[in-house]
């Protein structure tokens, strides 16, 4: 049933909410196949109705209708990413090869055109973070639906990439003498070892014999107790005891089995069916893992088959097509000799050369077609109109342009290409006839086909390029003709041409530069850590904040979905990065113990990056002077672009744009990287998947205009909310047991840890969680108030540097538009309310 949104915007016709990912795997087992594809049809079908929304050429929205556009925004972000959780499921688990090809662009396209709505949605809003709660209502979906995605192909596919590289990394510090010593036992002189061991000895005894005597006084008081008694003793008293005790533990276990009943109806404590549900799923899990090692089985088969299928077309067909080539050049030689008395000119490789004759056109349609393309050279090289033409169009008054408009996505032909693939070749019965995944040959035949005859095309244009010199020298008696003089547009020529970047290592292997900057520090492995580990839940209260002329603060799940669309998205694929909005850098703003270099690690890990780490700290006394620091920022941004993708990591980034290097710190030079680190970012080109993320708790420091200039998108790094400490303190207690949040009231640790980052929460419940401790929790169950010690011996993250934060960023160039943005808007409901106050009086 589809579901019609309450949208601002007039027209709009909201598509069905996509469903949540469920586990395919276990349900029921389908025919093989069969699951998935309905699941690629459903999609599809959802896809052909999300395109036809798409303006192409986007209308403009005049300015005052800012909200609607925003709106609509929002709904194609949440179409799309509902689509894109979707095709993650079916490219993981889809077995045929042919289809998992289609799968994959369109997966790719999806992300894409999700990273191109979340630009618009920043330039619209003026803001990194946005409220869509109210559109999550609209389209009766849940947060959950808000999760955006990592393709499960990041890590499957850099998995062994990965395991080498770590491998790479501590070979070369043992290597070099710097792997992590182990304690060595102190040797001790014989003396001094027997006195040590008799003390032990002794003191070993002396427990023994202190618990030996505690016993026996524990006998002897009983026996006199025993003995003052004995006349009290008799059947009726002993019996009564009993039964004491007993009904005493009957009534405990009566108790204790009702909770645990009351518990599980409530959902505080996984219940039998749970646990029914935890087998179900790692079940299933079995099963993605059984079709991801048939996906293997498959993908080589089709290899295999795609060498086969290229030889025999090669060798059976490859003379033939030859000859015909040939025959259709040598007519084409004929034609236009007939039409104009003399010899055409070959066509040049950089058209397409015999391609263009090949494509069914007659002699004049191609010597028009060569025509025009001189013509657009000159034009590209004089321009259509004299210099006074153009002067007085430059003096020309230019319209404002106020309207709000939808860009031009370079994702949704991708799309569009797709999908009518799809109906093309696989929305057919005849998808039927492949029920064990099989791949197409006839398929594998076309396309080698195109691939053959384009090789032996560039073989055949020399041959005829050469007997085309011949014709003219026997038939038009010509030795050479004068070529007409072809204009070739260079490259770079509506700017200045770029500068090579000198190799200041040609003659350096990538496994020596990468040894060398192992050994330096500047290449670190980073630490296991995925994005679903950065706790943080929803801020559901947005939008009616912003009813009430109030700024809400993000959360950290509006924090972590960022960093999946700035960072993880773009490196993770080369498609997306080629063609997406370019992101080179990030910084990472938010007081200490807030998570921001876990997040820098954890981006590493859903990518497959490798880190470099640039910190003043870590650079301090390496490749001294002028030339060693930029024989270091070669090498670093030179092995980066060989072994992509890369982060590049700067911690305190405010120390390399200090106004004022402080005296303590003169000597560690942390400024030393700033020009030519700006320089080589500015180098970095859509395709080069190398991004540099700077963490930063002090930005007022620093020179705020260098740092703006450097980093591309300023993230916020908020303090957790009560929700977000909710889920913090859970989620950290249950991984020492699931059953200990029972006995522990969270909602009070919630409270009183208002102000703590999460990093003093986590260290708060290692401290407590220890390993004697872990041993007592049978006889000493845990207590919220032991967390309160730790927590009172740590300062808060109190409201000045808060406000300090939120000062600093309110200079940044977004945080300038987003305030005077909301000055106007206070602005405009004033004057509303004055004029409202008018009429009434």
């Amino acid at each position: 049933m589809e579901v019609t949104a309450r949208g601002p915007f007039p027209g709009h016709r909201a598509l069905p909410p996509s469903p949540a990912p469920t586990n395919l795997s276990a349900l029921s087992p389908p025919p093989p196949g069969r699951t998935y594809q309905r699941l690629w049809a459903a999609t599809h079908q959802t896809l052909g109705e999300l395109l036809l929304q798409e303006p192409f050429p986007p209308e403009p929205v005049p300015e005052r209708e800012q909200d609607s556009f925003f709106y609509k925004l929002s709904t194609l972000f949440l179409h799309y990413l509902g689509m894109m959780r979707r095709l993650d499921i079916i490219y993981d688990q889809m077995v045929q090869p042919q289809k998992r090809r289609l799968v994959r662009r369109l997966l790719d396209g999806v992300a894409g055109r999700l990273l191109e709505l979340k630009e618009e949605l920043v330039q619209v809003d003026f803001s990194e973070y946005h409220c869509l709660d109210h559109v999550l209502q609209d389209l009766k979906l849940t947060p959950a639906d808000l999760e955006i995605p990592i393709p499960k192909y990041f890590m499957l596919e850099q998995g062994k990439v990965l395991q080498d590289r770590e491998a790479l990394i501590e070979e070369i510090m043992n290597r070099l003498g710097r792997k992590r010593r182990k304690t060595v036992a102190k040797i001790l002189p014989p003396a001094e070892a027997i006195a040590m061991i008799q003390r032990a000895e002794r003191a070993r005894q002396g427990r023994l014999r202190a618990k030996f005597m505690r016993e026996i006084r524990k006998d002897v008081e009983r026996d006199r107790r025993m003995r003052e008694r004995k006349h009290q003793i008799d059947g009726n008293w002993a019996a009564l005891i009993i039964q004491k005790i007993w009904r005493g533990f009957l009534r405990r276990r009566q108790i204790k089995q009702e909770r645990m009943l009351e518990m599980k109806f409530i959902g505080m404590i996984p219940s039998s069916s749970e646990a029914e549900h935890s087998v179900i799923m790692n079940r299933a899990q079995n099963r993605e893992e059984l079709r991801r090692q048939r996906q293997q089985e498959k993908e080589m088969e089709y290899q295999e088959a795609i060498a086969e299928i290229r030889h025999q077309v090669k060798v059976k067909e490859g003379p033939d097509i030859q000859e015909e080539m040939k025959k259709q050049i040598r007519q084409w030689f004929i034609e236009c000799h007939d039409l104009t008395g003399r010899f055409p000119e070959y066509p040049s490789d950089e058209i397409g050369g015999s391609g263009v004759i090949f494509s069914e056109k007659t002699p004049q349609q191609v010597k028009r077609e060569l025509d025009i393309i001189d013509e657009e050279n000159f034009r590209k090289k004089w321009g259509d109109k004299s210099p006074k033409e153009k002067k007085k169009e430059a003096e020309k008054p230019k319209k404002v342009e106020e309207d709000l408009q939808q860009k031009a996505s370079k994702f949704v032909p991708i799309l569009n290409e797709g999908h009518k693939e799809y109906h093309t070749r696989w929305a057919t019965p005849n998808v039927q006839m492949f029920p064990d995944q099989d791949f197409n040959p006839d398929m594998i035949r076309i396309a080698e086909k195109k691939e053959v005859e384009a090789e032996i095309r560039v073989q055949v244009d020399k041959l005829m390029r050469q007997e085309l010199q011949a014709l003219r020298l026997v038939v038009d008696k010509e030795m050479t003709r004068p070529q007409k003089m072809r204009l070739k547009t260079k490259q770079g020529k509506k700017g200045k041409k770029k500068r090579q970047e000198k190799d200041l290592t040609p003659n350096r292997t990538l496994d020596s530069l990468y040894e060398e900057l192992v050994a330096e520090g500047l290449i670190k492995k980073s630490e296991y850590v995925r994005l679903s580990d950065y706790i943080g839940d929803y801020l559901y209260l947005g939008s009616i904040l912003k009813l009430g002329n109030t700024e809400p603060m993000p959360s950290l799940f509006d924090l972590r979905q960022n960093v999946i669309l700035y960072g993880v998205l773009r490196l993770g694929s080369a498609e997306i990065h080629a063609l997406a909005p370019h992101v080179r850098s990030i910084l990472l703003v938010g007081p200490s113990g807030t998570g921001k270099k876990m997040l820098v690690n954890a981006v590493c890990t859903e990518a497959g990056a490798n880190l470099f780490d640039l910190s003043p700290e870590n650079i301090k006394g390496k490749y001294p002077g002028k030339a060693g620091l930029q024989l270091m920022m070669h090498m670093v941004f030179k092995v980066a672009r060989l072994i992509q993708p890369s982060v590049i990591w700067i911690g305190n980034a405010e120390k390399t744009f200090y106004k004022k290097v402080p005296k303590e710190e003169k000597w560690m030079e942390p400024k030393r990287i700033k020009k030519d680190l700006a320089k080589a970012i500015r180098q970095l080109q859509p395709g080069d998947r190398i991004m540099l993320i700077g963490t930063s708790n002090q930005p007022q420091i620093a020179d705020i205009n260098g740092l703006c200039r450097m980093y591309q998108k300023i993230l916020m790094v908020p303090q957790p909310d009560y929700a977000s400490r909710y889920l913090l303190w859970k989620h950290l207690i249950e991984s020492y047991g699931k059953l200990l949040v029972n006995r522990i009231d969270l909602t009070a640790l919630t409270k009183v840890s208002d102000g703590y980052t999460p990093g003093v929460i986590a260290m708060a419940v290692r401290s407590v969680m220890t390993e004697r401790r872990k041993i007592q929790l049978l006889s000493r169950p845990l207590k919220s108030r032991e967390f309160l010690d730790f927590l009172a011996k740590k300062d808060p993250v109190y409201e000045e540097e808060k406000e300090s934060l939120k000062n600093w960023y309110i200079k940044t160039p977004l945080g300038r538009q987003h305030f005077k943005t909301d000055e106007e808007q206070a602005m405009e409901e004033a004057a509303r309310l004055a004029r409202e106050k008018k009429k009434k009086l």
